[in-house]
């Protein structure tokens, strides 16, 4: 045997599949980040936060670089999303009472 049939050949392998995938994480952490943000500010309570906390989710699964902006996203929205479901609870309560149909009495 030759010696250049003892060495392994080398060969090049590209990752191109893992760049744009950190790529699509890191605008979902942005995009939750600020949906977070916005949701706070304006008051949307329930379409933009699922949205924020979805794409939160799914960059922090993908490992993205921008890990702080998913997990801020993903709080802000989540806390947006608790605030719904406890005024839909305490709306829901007042209506079980009655406390909305008193003043209409005659």
């Amino acid at each position: 045997m030759t010696a250049a049939a003892l060495t392994p050949e080398t060969t090049t392998t590209t990752t191109t599949e893992t760049r744009p995938a950190a790529e699509d994480a890191r605008g979902f952490a942005i995009t939750s980040f600020v949906l977070g943000i916005a949701s706070v500010v304006s008051g949307w309570t329930f379409v933009a936060p699922i949205t924020g906390l979805i794409l939160g989710v799914i960059a922090l699964r993908r490992d993205t670089t921008e890990r702080t902006l998913a997990l801020w996203g993903v709080w802000l929205n989540g806390v947006m999303l608790a605030f719904t479901v406890l005024a839909a609870l305490v709306l829901l309560a007042l209506v079980a009472f009655g406390l909305f149909t008193v003043p209409f009495w005659s």
